[in-house]
């Protein structure tokens, strides 16, 4: 599992010229999933963006999770972070998980951060 995190103060995703999510202050995150990943890698990623200090707080300096802050999360699905380019000039997803996985992965993956921003 991969994932590109960036922090935002607001961010949305359009498809087709409707808005399809869109957060106030938070973070956006990127998320690749291959057929190896298990539970147990979205326990330790959810947790690990939930509460990357990346805010910043009083004095300015990145001391804050998106739970300290009550932030949101843009989770958005992006097999193209497990292409691989170094052979040609076409990337290679054979990495990247098979749809029915990588979708059912990403809900169980947004349902575990929901549930870390919720306490």
């Amino acid at each position: 599992m991969r994932a590109v995190v960036q922090r935002v103060n607001r961010a949305s995703v359009e498809v087709e010229g409707n808005i399809v999510g869109s957060i106030g202050k938070g973070i956006l995150v990127l998320l690749g999933v291959e057929d190896a990943d298990t539970d147990d890698d979205i326990k330790y990623l959810a947790e690990k963006v939930c509460n990357l200090r990346i805010f910043d707080d009083a004095d300015g300096k990145m001391n804050l999770s998106v739970v300290d802050v009550e932030g949101e999360l843009l989770v958005v699905s992006q097999f193209t972070l497990y292409g691989d380019c170094r052979k040609g000039r076409r990337p290679n997803y054979m990495m990247a998980a098979k749809p029915d996985y990588a979708e059912m992965m990403y809900q169980k993956f947004v349902e575990e951060c929901k549930n870390m921003l919720i306490k």
